[in-house]
């Protein structure tokens, strides 16, 4: 069963792509829905994606996405960065 999600946004960042934010440690310990709101409110350009634990990656960076990654609790268990 796959429990992970992701959230496209629909517009492109607000200021053209320039010092555009790529972490947020200030989420850590969040829940996750509040952590993603916050994400896409400061980049509307990339897809985020909230993983659970154990959960299974192919390599390779994207700089279109921020992954999420939740303890058992649903909080966010390190820094999501871009990539």
């Amino acid at each position: 069963m796959d429990v992970s999600s992701s959230f496209k946004a629909k517009s492109p960042a607000p200021n053209g792509g320039q010092h555009e934010k790529s972490s947020w440690p200030e989420v850590v310990g969040m829940a996750a829905t509040p952590a993603v709101t916050k994400i896409m409110q400061d980049r509307p350009d990339v897809a985020v994606e909230v993983l659970p634990p154990g959960t299974h990656l192919a390599p390779g960076a994207n700089p279109k996405r921020v992954r999420v990654f939740i303890d058992a609790r649903g909080a966010v268990a390190k820094t999501p960065r871009v990539g």
